[in-house]
C-alpha cells in the first residue's frame, strides 16, 4: 500500500521522460518535496491529500527560460517602438527611478500570473535581485535569478564593483534554498566592456553558476559590436573564452550556420523570445537548426513590455506557427518539439533537469494539471497538439511547485491575487510621471 502526503489520480500524465512515457488513467503520488511514484492504480494508496485530475492531462510544470518580472508594470507602456528606441527613451530611464518596492510589486504579480497560466520555474535578468528571489519564494515558485550588470551605474547597487558585490551576496544567501538558485547576469555585449564580461564568468566559474546573457538579439547590436570589435558577437564571445556549457545565451536571433556550430561545439544553451523578437521587430532566430545541430533550446516569454504577457502556451502556440511560415514547411517544429522546450529543454538549458522538466520518480513535484473538459478541448487525439494549438494558460486548474499545492481549482494559495495587484495600480501611477 502506497502512503503519499499528495496522490493524483485518474488523469493522463506526459511524463517528458526520456521515454516520453504518457500514462493513461494515471497515479502520481508525492512524499514532501519529491516524486515517489507514477503509474496506473492497481496497488491501494492512502494519501493525506488526494486530488482528482478528472480526465484531465497532468504534465510538468512549464519553464520560463528568460523573462524580466518586474516589468510587468511596465506592460503597454511604450508599445510598438523599436528595440533601441524602447529601451534608450523608456525602459532605461524608468528604471532609473526605480526602488527595491517596486520590483517586489512588480515581481508578485509576474508571480501570480505565471502560476496561474502554468509556469512553475522561471529565470529572471534585472535589478533588485533580491526583492525577486524573495516574491518566488513567497509564492512557492522555483526561479533561477540574477542582477543585471551593466558598464554604467545601476540604480540599485550604483557602480559595476558594487554589482558584483552584491551578486556575490545573492549567491551566499541562496546558495542551500530549495527554490532560488543564482546566476551571473551581464546585460550583454553591447552593454558590456570586455574586463565586465571577464570577471562575470570568473564568478560564475568559481561559483559553479550559470552566467547569462542577452547574445545577437538585434540587427543594431550585430553591427555595433562588428563596429566595435571588427567580429560577431558569437566570435567575440569565444575569443573571450565565454562559450562553455555554463553560458545560456537568450534570443540568438542574428547567429549564422558556422556559429550555431560553434554554440553547438561549445554545448551553450540558448532561450527562444519569439513573441518578444517579433513584437520589436527584431526578426527571428534561426531554432530549427539550432536543435538540428544538438543545441538545447528553452522557451522564454521575455518581459510583459516587450511581450505583453507571461503565457507559456500562448508562446509555444507563436513559436511553432512562426517558423513553420518562415520555412515555408508545416512539419518544422512539431507540437512535441515545442512542449519538449517549454518542459524538459527548459530545465536542461537553465542546469536545472536533475530537479525539474519532467514527471519521474526522484525529481521534485513540479506539476500542472490541465482541465480538459472544455469545448476548445474536445476532441482531444493528440495532447501535444492540444497543448501547444488549442489550450491556454487559462485552462491549468492545479499548480504544485516543489511538492506544495500552490494553486487549486484556479485558486492561488501563496499569495493576495487582489491586494497585489492594487499595489500594482498604485505604483503604476508612480510609471505615470515618471514618463510625463
Amino acid at each position: 500500500m502506497g502512503r503519499f502526503d499528495i496522490l493524483i489520480t485518474n488523469g493522463t500524465i506526459l511524463s517528458m521522460d526520456p521515454q516520453n512515457s504518457i500514462i493513461k488513467g494515471g497515479f502520481l503520488g508525492i512524499k514532501g518535496d519529491t516524486i515517489s511514484y507514477i503509474g496506473s492504480g492497481d496497488d491501494e494508496f492512502e494519501a493525506k491529500k488526494i486530488i482528482d485530475a478528472k480526465d484531465g492531462l497532468i504534465l510538468p510544470g512549464l519553464i520560463n527560460g528568460h523573462t524580466h518580472a518586474a516589468m510587468t508594470l511596465f506592460r503597454g507602456l511604450a508599445d510598438d517602438l523599436p528595440l533601441m528606441e524602447w529601451l534608450n527613451n523608456y525602459v532605461f530611464p524608468v528604471e532609473g527611478k526605480m526602488d527595491a518596492n517596486f520590483v517586489r510589486v512588480g515581481s508578485l504579480l509576474a508571480c501570480a500570473e505565471m502560476i496561474l497560466s502554468g509556469t512553475t520555474t522561471f529565470c529572471d535578468m534585472y535589478l533588485f535581485e533580491e526583492e525577486v528571489a524573495k516574491a518566488a519564494k513567497e509564492s512557492g515558485m522555483r526561479c533561477l535569478v540574477g542582477e543585471v550588470l551593466y558598464d554604467f551605474p545601476s540604480p540599485n547597487y550604483g557602480s559595476v564593483e558594487k554589482g558584483f558585490a552584491y551578486t556575490e551576496g545573492l549567491i551566499e544567501r541562496w546558495k542551500e534554498d530549495p527554490l532560488v538558485d543564482i546566476a551571473v547576469e551581464p546585460h550583454s555585449l553591447f552593454t558590456c566592456g570586455v574586463d565586465l564580461l571577464h570577471k562575470a564568468n570568473d564568478l560564475a566559474l568559481n561559483s559553479d553558476v550559470p552566467l547569462i546573457l542577452h547574445v545577437a538579439e538585434t540587427r543594431a547590436e550585430l553591427e555595433q559590436i562588428e563596429k566595435q570589435y571588427g567580429k560577431r558577437p558569437v566570435q567575440h564571445l569565444k575569443d573571450l573564452g565565454l562559450l562553455s556549457p555554463h553560458l545560456i545565451a537568450d534570443h540568438c536571433v542574428y547567429i549564422n550556420e558556422s556559429e550555431i556550430e560553434v554554440l553547438a561545439e561549445h554545448k551553450v544553451s540558448v532561450v527562444h523570445n519569439p513573441e518578444s523578437n517579433m513584437k520589436l521587430a527584431s526578426g527571428f532566430a534561426p531554432v530549427p537548426e539550432m536543435i538540428a545541430n544538438g543545441i538545447t533550446v528553452g522557451l522564454g516569454t521575455d518581459g510583459c513590455a516587450s511581450n505583453n504577457n507571461l503565457d507559456l502556451f500562448a508562446e509555444m502556440d507563436m513559436a511553432a506557427k512562426l517558423h513553420k511560415v518562415n520555412n515555408l514547411d508545416p512539419t518544422v517544429m512539431d507540437a512535441q518539439t515545442l512542449f519538449k522546450m517549454a518542459t524538459i529543454d527548459g530545465a536542461r538549458a537553465l542546469g536545472l533537469e536533475k530537479v525539474t522538466g519532467s514527471l519521474e520518480v526522484g525529481k521534485r513535484a513540479d506539476l500542472i494539471i490541465i482541465d480538459t473538459k472544455k469545448p476548445h478541448l474536445i476532441p482531444m487525439y493528440n495532447p501535444y497538439s492540444h497543448l501547444v494549438y488549442a489550450a491556454g494558460g487559462h485552462d491549468v486548474k492545479h499548480s504544485i511547485i516543489n511538492g506544495s499545492i500552490v494553486m487549486e481549482d484556479r485558486r492561488l494559495l501563496t499569495l493576495e491575487v487582489e491586494d497585489i495587484m492594487e499595489q500594482a495600480k498604485e505604483q503604476s501611477h508612480r510609471v505615470r510621471e515618471w514618463v510625463g
